[in-house]
C-alpha cells in the first residue's frame, strides 16, 4: 500500500483517542510500507520513537517505500525514528534491532510483529521454499522478537507485545483452505497465546490484531486480481487506529483482561467509540467490501 493512499484516510479518521503513545518506544518490524507504517505513523504522531526493522533498505521493483524513506515520514508526523535495515529471520538483525532501541530511546515500550509473508496456495502447489519462508517469518520471527524484547519490556513495566494474527478458529474450513499460511499465521497467534499466559506476572499485555475486512496493501495488490481486489478493501488506517487504540487503552474487553486477546479491528473502534467505519473504505459500500480470512 502506497503512503499516499495512508494519507488520504488518514484526515477522514472516526477514531478520537482518549490516549497517548507520546514518549513510548516502539519497535515494530516489517514497517516500511502498508499496515506496517500506517501504525507507526499514527504512533508517530502522538510524538513516539519508532524502531523500524525491515528488509527493504534499497528501492525495490515492484514495492514503494524503503525504511529509510519510511523513517523520514515519521519524522515529518512528529515522531523520532530509527530505520534498520534487518530480517527477522537472522537472530542477530533482532537482537542489534533489540540493542538499539535500548540504547537510542533508553528502552522498548511495545513490541509489534507485523511482519509477515503470505502464499494461499494449497498442499499440492505450494512450493516448500515458501513454505519455510512463512514458517520462517510469520513463526519464528513473531517468537524470536518478542523473547529478544523480554528484558526491555519488563524493565518498561507496561510492556506491550502486539501481533498482527488472527483469532485462533479450529473450524477445519481454513486449514483445508490454504494449510501451509494457515499453520504459519496460527503459528503467530499460538505465540500471542502462549506468551499471554506465562507473561501474566510480568506486567507485559500480549495480544493479536486482525482485520475484519481484506485491506489495501501491496501484498494483496501484487496477487493474482489484487489491483481489482483491492477495490473492495478498507485503508489500513483502521488497523493504525486499532492498533494504537489498544497500545493506549487499559482493557478494550469489559470483564474481560487486558491481556490474551485476539481482537478484531472492529471490535477495538467500537470499543473506543466508533460507530461509522465507512471514511475507511475505498469507496466499496459497506455490504460490499471483501471479508478477511479466518474469521
Amino acid at each position: 500500500m502506497t503512503s499516499s493512499n495512508d494519507a488520504l484516510h488518514a484526515p477522514l479518521s472516526p477514531y478520537r483517542a482518549a490516549g497517548s503513545l507520546h514518549g513510548k518506544t516502539i519497535l515494530i518490524s516489517g514497517g516500511s510500507r502498508g499496515i506496517g507504517l500506517a501504525i507507526a505513523r499514527r504512533a508517530a504522531r502522538d510524538g513516539a520513537n519508532i524502531v523500524l526493522m525491515a528488509k527493504t533498505g534499497e528501492p525495490h521493483p515492484k514495492l514503494a517505500g524503503t525504511v529509510h524513506t519510511a523513517a523520514r515520514e515519521l519524522v515529518d508526523a512528529g515522531g523520532q525514528a530509527l530505520p534498520l535495515v534487518g530480517d527477522v529471520r537472522r537472530d542477530e538483525d533482532v537482537a542489534r534491532a533489540v540493542a538499539a532501541a535500548v540504547e537510542q530511546f533508553g528502552g522498548i515500550d511495545a513490541v509489534i510483529n507485523n511482519a509477515s509473508a503470505i502464499d494461499l496456495s494449497r498442499t499440492d502447489d505450494v512450493d516448500m521454499k515458501k513454505y519455510d519462508l512463512m514458517q520462517d517469518i510469520n513463526v519464528r520471527g513473531t517468537f524470536l522478537l518478542s523473547k529478544l524484547a523480554l528484558p526491555a519490556l519488563r524493565a518498561s513495566g507496561r510492556g506491550h507485545i502486539l501481533t498482527l494474527s488472527p483469532p485462533l478458529n479450529l473450524d477445519p474450513y481454513w486449514a483445508g483452505k490454504h494449510l501451509a499460511y494457515t499453520m504459519a499465521k496460527y503459528g503467530m497467534s499460538l505465540t500471542t497465546l502462549g506468551l499471554a499466559e506465562e507473561l501474566k506476572a510480568d506486567g507485559i499485555s500480549v495480544n493479536s490484531l486482525w482485520p475484519c475486512t481484506l485491506i489495501d496493501t501491496a501484498a494483496i495488490r501484487n496477487m493474482p486480481h489484487g489491483e481489482v481486489m483491492v477495490q473492495a478493501a478498507r485503508g489500513p488506517q483502521i488497523m493504525a487506529d486499532a492498533a494504537h487504540a489498544i497500545l493506549t487503552g487499559s482493557n478494550l474487553v469489559p470483564g474481560g483482561a487486558a491481556t490474551g486477546n485476539f481482537y478484531t479491528d472492529e471490535q477495538v473502534l467500537a470499543a473506543a467509540g466508533v460507530t461509522d467505519f465507512r471514511p475507511y473504505s475505498l469507496g466499496a459500500p459497506e455490504d460490499g467490501l471483501v471479508p478477511d480470512i479466518f474469521l
